[in-house]
């Protein structure tokens, strides 16, 4: 007898041509062109990381993204913190999917619309995830609250939250995101009902990944328990995030230093630039976001084999 492994086929792989029922969460600064890219090469759906609309990084990690594969991409953004003009010179590249997050998403449908893009929302409570259906989303993202990044201060966790989602959204395919590190991830994923998986972590930690060494590393090495949810590195950093859209980050010395007293760091201006001194000197490690799941890997290796490994597959016995 022989057991074949065939990639197992959902209303997400279907809508565009996917190997794998799998999407490069479009993680700011970090989802660049090449990761992409060779999330899309290698089967699943890449989303290039255009999070608040920065010009200078859309204009080059855009194009480095369009040349590098054939197959379908998208590029995402932070609702509340892009303009129309961005979202319409992303669309100039032709992306199959514009994914929005955090956020009303309202003011972007129709441009995206004219293009032909998919529309893909993301949402972290039933609130949003009622929007997305009423705006006609044509796949919904269900954001748990093990989730890296940021996500919300009030949401429910993964298991619970995606079938609520999924019967609310019948028939439009949900993506489960939120503690999703590995092919068991996204088979549980599949069995609450979702169509497939939005994965950010684990792929930030990968070679085509533009975050940084020290970065990396902590992901590999951490796990759920290293990770909390708080404003202060935001409040630090000058990132004028919602405060209902808290982060999931590792730890770090100045999340010690300031838990619990974030409105005295919001009046104290000398210690927000003594942040951003200290990590210039690199005394101070950048924010390191990541997620509520167990170790990852002991490596830091190309996302394509990830890709396949995180990938439950349809046995077919001859």
């Amino acid at each position: 007898m022989k057991i074949v492994a065939m990639a197992l086929a959902t209303a997400f792989t279907e809508m565009f041509g996917l190997h794998h029922p799998i999407a490069l969460a479009p993680m700011g600064g970090s989802a660049g062109g090449a990761l992409a890219a060779a999330v899309s090469n290698g089967g699943g759906l890449g989303l290039l990381g255009g999070g608040n609309g920065d010009r200078d990084w859309l204009a080059r990690e855009l194009p480095v993204v369009a040349d590098a594969t054939s197959r379908p991409w998208g590029v995402g953004f932070q609702s509340w913190a892009v303009d129309v003009g961005t979202v319409e010179r992303a669309l100039e590249f032709n992306p199959r999917a514009v994914m929005l997050s955090f956020g009303d998403p309202r003011p972007f449908i129709e441009p995206i619309r004219r293009a032909g893009a998919a529309l893909i929302l993301q949402v972290t409570d039933l609130e949003e995830a009622r929007q997305a259906v009423d705006v006609g989303a044509d796949v919904i993202v269900a954001q748990g609250t093990e989730a890296g990044g940021h996500g919300a201060r009030r949401g429910r966790s993964t298991l619970p939250f995606v079938p609520v989602v999924v019967d609310m959204a019948a028939p439009v395919p949900v993506l489960a995101a939120g503690g999703i590190a590995d092919g068991r991830g996204v088979a549980a994923a599949l069995t609450l009902g979702a169509a497939g998986a939005l994965v950010g972590t684990r792929f930030q930690a990968t070679a085509e990944s533009l975050a940084g060494p020290l970065a990396k590393k902590g992901i590999v090495e951490g796990c759920g328990e290293d990770t909390e949810r708080s404003r202060v590195l935001d409040i630090a950093r000058g990132a004028a995030w919602p405060s209902k859209y808290p982060a999931r980050t590792l730890g770090h010395p100045f999340l010690d230093q300031w838990r619990g007293r974030e409105d005295e760091l919001v009046a104290d201006p000398d210690a927000r630039q003594a942040y951003q001194d200290g990590v210039a000197r690199g005394e101070l490690p950048r924010c390191r976001y990541g997620l509520a799941r167990p170790p990852i890997s002991s490596t830091t290796c190309p996302a394509q084999p990830i890709l396949s490994q995180s990938s439950p597959r349809r046995l077919k016995r001859h």
